[in-house]
């Protein structure tokens, strides 16, 4: 089973260039249907969230630190 770290892209400005940082919002797993073989996603949000666009990363290792 494949999992992505779900984050919300926040973007702000620094030292007068725009940045954007992203924050975890929950996890994305990808599953797939035992009787046909067909994959689907499941997304578990760590809390109700309202904003226009989520991104999905695979994530990092168990050393490097969570986004």
């Amino acid at each position: 089973m494949t999992n992505y770290v779900l984050t919300v892209p926040v973007t702000y400005m620094k030292d007068g260039q725009e940045k954007t940082t992203y924050r975890r919002v929950g996890a994305v797993f990808e599953n797939t249907k035992a009787e046909t073989g067909e994959a689907f996603l499941s997304i578990k949000l760590d809390f109700p969230v309202a904003v226009t666009e989520l991104v999905a990363f695979q994530p990092r290792d168990k050393g490097g630190d969570q986004v």
